[in-house]
């Protein structure tokens, strides 16, 4: 079964938004395909309009395939965004995961 993956990045401002959509489209969303994701999805969300979020859905396989990529690939990934963007400058970070049930 697919396992759905989403990151959501709160950004401090447009201009910092830019730069972590930037980043994503210019290469982290890749390197998480490339580590056992199937699809990836960028999505601006429109609430709320004084902080932008931004959120990456990634489907992966199944759990194992997810496991994998958390246990391999996962902590140098956030490790690098997090360098990049980082919490005291304003960034924050949650992330969901749970069982695809349907999709069409």
């Amino acid at each position: 079964m697919p396992l759905a993956y989403t990151v959501i990045i709160t950004c401090p401002g447009s201009e910092a938004a830019e730069r972590v959509r930037d980043w994503l489209v210019g290469g982290h969303a890749r390197a998480v395909l490339d580590a056992g994701a199937s699809s990836a999805m960028l999505v601006r969300r429109d609430e709320p309009a004084d902080r932008p979020v931004l959120e990456v859905r990634y489907l992966f396989p199944d759990r194992a395939a997810f496991e994998r990529y958390e246990r391999e690939h996962a902590p140098d990934l956030r490790a690098d965004g997090l360098e990049r963007f980082p919490v005291d400058a304003g960034f924050g970070y949650a992330r969901t995961l749970g069982d695809c049930v349907d999709a069409r």
